[in-house]
């Protein structure tokens, strides 16, 4: 829990980075993925669901994975298996 809790996988396409996922996690109960980023050219190309992917090969089936999604995403995270969350809590940061 202290020694490594970051967890950060990239994917590389001829040896230039194309997308990148950012988590946080305790690897026992819960992964908070703070960051999932796609190059907007390869955006629809499974690249963020292979981030994803690699990421809870990483964590384990026991450890919830966890996120915010920007305002144009919504839509993403329900298609490729994540379930809305109804008791979740935010005190937004200020601009």
């Amino acid at each position: 829990m202290f020694a490594a809790p970051s967890l950060v996988i990239s994917a590389w396409e001829d040896g230039r980075l194309v997308g990148l996922s950012r988590s946080l996690t305790d690897y026992a109960y819960c992964c908070y993925l703070s960051d999932l980023a796609v190059d907007k050219a390869l955006q629809g190309r499974g690249v963020g669901k292979e981030l994803i992917r690699r990421t809870q090969a990483v964590i384990g089936e026991e450890v919830a994975l966890i996120l915010l999604s920007a305002p144009n995403a919504m839509s993403y995270y329900p298609a490729i298996g994540f379930q809305r969350a109804e008791n979740a809590f935010v005190i937004r940061r200020k601009r």
